[in-house]
């Protein structure tokens, strides 16, 4: 379970860079299309199954060195998670706070590594 849980933490990182990117030049182009919003759910499953592999290995006593770990996994969760309550209707927008709050996961994603 160790191994699958780092495994998916580089595929977090750079999937949300790769989604949040995707998401910024679909905003910068005035149009989306269906690859970036599979790309940022795909960011969103990620982190959903990165966090449940955390809680498995915290359920089976495997404890991460530094606390910070837990907060920063926390906080990508909620980032990803942000847009779907606080984002306005008006399609653009709604792009916009996507793509920074699924490149403010893959930061926190970051920092979750360096203090694993």
């Amino acid at each position: 379970m160790l191994t699958l849980h780092h495994v998916n933490a580089f595929l977090v990182i750079a999937v949300c860079a790769l989604a949040s990117g995707a998401a910024f030049l679909a905003y910068r182009r005035g149009r989306a299309g269906r690859t970036v919003a599979q790309l940022l759910a795909l960011a969103q499953t990620l982190i959903v199954g990165q966090v449940a592999f955390g809680l498995l290995l915290l359920s089976d006593h495997h404890r991460a060195k530094d606390h910070l770990h837990y907060a920063y996994g926390t906080f990508a969760l909620l980032c990803v998670l942000s847009p779907w309550l606080y984002a306005p209707s008006e399609p653009r927008s709604r792009l916009l706070w996507f793509s920074v709050a699924t490149l403010l996961a893959a930061a926190l994603g970051v920092r979750a590594w360096m203090t694993a």
